[in-house]
């Protein structure tokens, strides 16, 4: 269960940016929908949902970015640049894209903060990339810092400090002076100390725990249309997630065919079976039915489990009444039984609705017209004085500009001028 995730000099992010899935304080309200664990004896709680609002070019694509850059620095395990493109996010490989290109050479900084396996993961990386497209740069890592449960259990800067308590002992091996040393003399400048000394020398399944929750349960989908119809999320189950992608679409109403892949393990294609036929759902169902389908089998797995799923417009070329069904889906503490999260920007303003989603869930990002850099904040982040009581009409409140992020957009001066002279 993600908890926060905090950036800084990330693109158009140059200040710090906390993405919080923690309720915010003395918010009341679909309080059915707030999810609970226990870590240790001490109990914490996370947000189901989150959605995120904001004008063109404001930077919410960025903060998804910013997620998926760092989860892919994880991955590998160092900040140098990547031959391959894991996602449509360049950046995530070609690291000097990173730092704000109008800001000074300043760190970046990442944080992410979740739960899994009954630990609270809390790991965090400052990193010298040097200036904007300066590919030739010595990067290095400033600082990281591993918390687990809240207690420090490595810090790396200029030194190392290595700490195991008691509780994780039994994922560790017995800690030694020289174990110290070696661990001390492995640190390299652009090599994360987690997947690399800490991991070989202290705490292989502890490290792979965790890395295993980055890869399996952090799904981020950073363009919604490059999404690809596979089998990677239903080898598992196969035939219940068919079946209920199938039944799903008509419940949808977007195809009367059944949908499934063939016999053969090899091939990754959805298929459409039409009067007995098998053919590529790609090419003959439609787009809407293609980004439906697409992401219906995430939803599966996410559910099951226990994922976050955090998608660049979500909604788009779906209907908001199939949308908001899903979201009362992750609210449902009946179905969402493994604390599954879904996360998503989205133009569409329906779903600024109280009786839909609380005030923390509902999310904005704004930039600086002079600037240019980016702010977040969330609807609960508002006093009441504001306007933003229960029961508010916050889409209203929202093309009124009562919250921000949003801009006035108006074409006809352009358009006036390019027309002009024009009699007919």
């Amino acid at each position: 269960m993600l908890l926060e995730f905090k950036t800084k000099n990330y693109k158009s992010f140059v200040n710090e940016m906390c993405f919080s899935m923690t309720p915010a304080p003395k918010q009341k309200g679909l309080d059915y929908s707030v999810l609970k664990t226990k870590v240790s004896k001490k109990n914490y709680k996370g947000l189901c949902c989150g959605v995120i609002y904001g004008p063109n070019a404001a930077g919410k694509t960025n903060l998804i970015g910013a997620i998926d850059t760092f989860k892919n620095i994880l991955l590998r395990g160092n900040i140098k640049n990547s031959d391959s493109l894991p996602s449509m996010n360049a950046a995530a490989s070609i690291l000097e894209l990173i730092p704000n290109c109008n800001s000074q050479a300043a760190p970046t900084e990442f944080q992410i903060r979740f739960i899994d396996n009954g630990l609270l993961i809390d790991y965090s990386i400052t990193v010298d990339l040097g200036l904007f497209m300066d590919s030739k740069y010595s990067r290095r890592i400033l600082e990281e810092k591993l918390l687990i449960n809240e207690k420090q259990i490595f810090l790396r800067n200029k030194f190392l400090e290595v700490n195991l308590p008691a509780f994780i002992k039994p994922n560790i091996k017995k800690m030694t002076q020289e174990m110290q040393e070696i661990a001390q003399k492995s640190l390299a400048a652009t090599e994360l100390f987690l997947t690399n000394g800490f991991k070989m020398i202290f705490a292989q399944e502890l490290v792979n725990n965790i890395i295993a929750w980055i890869k399996q349960k952090l799904i981020i989908i950073y363009q919604a249309d490059y999404i690809k119809i596979s089998r990677h999320f239903t080898d598992s189950k196969s035939d219940i997630v068919e079946k209920t992608l199938t039944n799903a679409a008509k419940l949808f109403g977007i195809t009367a065919n059944a949908l499934g892949y063939s016999t053969a393990k090899e091939d990754e294609t959805l298929y459409s079976l039409v009067n007995g036929k098998m053919i590529p759902a790609e090419i003959f169902e439609s787009y809407g039915t293609i980004r439906f389908i697409s992401k219906f089998p995430l939803i599966i797995y996410v559910l099951s489990n226990g994922g976050t799923l955090i998608v660049d417009e979500f909604d788009a070329s779906i209907h908001p009444m199939a949308i908001m069904n899903i979201i009362n889906i992750f609210h449902n503490d009946y179905i969402n039984k493994k604390n599954a999260q879904l996360i998503f920007n989205t133009q569409n303003p329906i779903f600024l609705d109280a009786s839909l989603l609380r005030r923390d869930e509902i999310k904005f990002v704004d930039r600086d017209d002079k600037t240019g850099f980016s702010k977040h904040y969330a609807l609960s982040d508002f006093k009441t004085a504001n306007g933003v009581r229960k029961g508010e009409a916050y889409m209203n409140n929202y093309f009124v500009n009562r919250y921000g992020a949003i801009k006035d957009i108006d074409f006809s001066g352009l358009f006036e001028e390019i027309m002009g002279g024009s009699n007919e």
